[in-house]
């Protein structure tokens, strides 16, 4: 497994065993030095301490976390396994950190959201793409994805593989067999497997469909080392609850070799409040409600929107229909320019959208659809967008 060479420092220093030594002992030693001011009575009013800083995120907010993810997930989440952070940005970002040396990259898929690539060039390292194929329902070319790591020598090859379960725009979760696949590369290539998962209680179709299909989460996966992605932004429907999660887990040398870099990365940040974890336990228990609402939600919109595109005059939209996740494609014909029609969109009626190339789809003739907003407007929305693709066909 490689590791990156900005972390090098794995020792503890001397003087700190030696103050551990001394604690094992029963001995209380006076630390002179230091400068957290809720430890010398001067915290102001209102905030809880004494502040203790634990690279992880606090082990009393772990363990909460963990106790809610055993219960909705079905399986045992250990705290000590789970680091607590702002968001799955700065999770990326540290995990860069943690495999990629400058210049080195990560596998991620395309199409995909932009962001992976934007936060590895602020890395000093790039993304590789693998790609998504679409024959009636999206799935990675998991043989193209093998040639292009055997023809690579080791020294050049991506240093993690990371995977969108669902992946966004597409809405298409990984199902058995592609799940599979993806654990036998990163075996067989050493490879550390990042899946970013915020999406993955939200299907849009029946659960007994996904669950026939193989379809499961990576977190938890014990076979390579796996660092799973998850956060408050999603499951709580809530991007300003700025609380997320890495569960790191795999065979037990790897885990440790991680988390001991980990650590480090983590200890230099200490992104997470202690005001922000106070309220946990009440967030926690709004996200079994909110995940059915937002869910609700998203396949009534859904179904609205594949209602308006089988009444088109043209007859020639459609949708690439999502499986999970808060979004819809919608595909016209391609010799329609996708950044003339959204400039339509805003001068006709005020409207805005995300087109295909934002997502680097394979194909031009796509928009990226919303499934969130309130039934009413969406329909309205949709209405003007499908006619007036329909006047640009004519």
């Amino acid at each position: 497994m490689h590791f990156s060479k900005r972390i090098s420092q794995l020792e503890i220093n001397s003087l700190t065993q030696a103050v551990k030594r001394a604690h094992e002992a029963g001995i209380e030693v006076q630390n002179i030095s230091d400068s957290n001011p809720t430890r010398h009575a001067l915290a102001p009013a209102g905030v809880p301490g004494p502040y203790v800083a634990d690279p992880r995120g606090p082990f009393r907010a772990r363990r909460q976390l963990a106790a809610f993810l055993s219960a909705q997930q079905g399986r045992e989440v250990n705290p000590e396994n789970l680091y607590l952070l702002s968001s799955t940005s700065q999770a990326y970002s540290w995990l860069l950190k943690l495999f990629c040396d400058p210049g080195e990259s990560i596998f991620a898929p395309c199409p995909g959201y932009p962001l992976i690539e934007q936060l590895a060039a602020l890395e000093g390292a790039r993304q590789k793409n693998y790609f998504l194929h679409f024959a009636g329902q999206w799935f990675i070319d998991t043989a193209e994805l093998h040639q292009q790591l055997a023809a690579a020598a080791p020294e050049l090859r991506p240093r993690a593989l990371a995977v969108i379960n669902p992946n966004n725009p597409t809405g298409s979760y990984l199902h058995g067999g592609e799940r599979a696949e993806i654990l036998e590369i990163c075996r067989r290539y050493d490879l550390p497997l990042i899946a970013d998962e915020v999406f993955f209680s939200y299907s849009l179709g029946a659960e007994a469909d996904l669950q026939a299909g193989g379809v499961q989460r990576f977190a938890g996966e014990k076979s390579v080392l796996t660092l799973a992605l998850d956060g408050f932004s999603k499951n709580l429907g809530a991007p300003q609850a700025k609380l997320a999660w890495i569960e790191v887990s795999g065979p037990t040398d790897l885990v440790a070799a991680a988390q001991a870099r980990l650590d480090i990365i983590a200890d230099a940040y200490l992104p997470m409040s202690t005001l922000i974890t106070e309220q946990l336990p009440e967030l926690l228990a709004e996200i079994p409600a909110q995940i059915d609402r937002i869910r609700a939600r998203t396949c009534t919109n859904l179904a609205t929107l594949q209602r308006l595109v089988t009444s088109s005059r043209q007859q020639s939209l459609s949708i690439y229909l999502p499986e999970g996740g808060w979004s819809a494609l919608l595909r016209f014909p391609s010799y329609l320019d996708e950044a003339e029609l959204v400039q339509e969109l805003i001068r006709r009626a005020e409207l805005a959208a995300q087109p295909g190339y934002f997502f680097d789809l394979p194909t031009p003739g796509f928009l990226n659809i919303s499934l969130l907003p309130d039934p009413e407007v969406f329909t309205s929305n949709l209405q003007q967008v499908v006619a007036i693709i329909d006047d640009l066909l004519s």
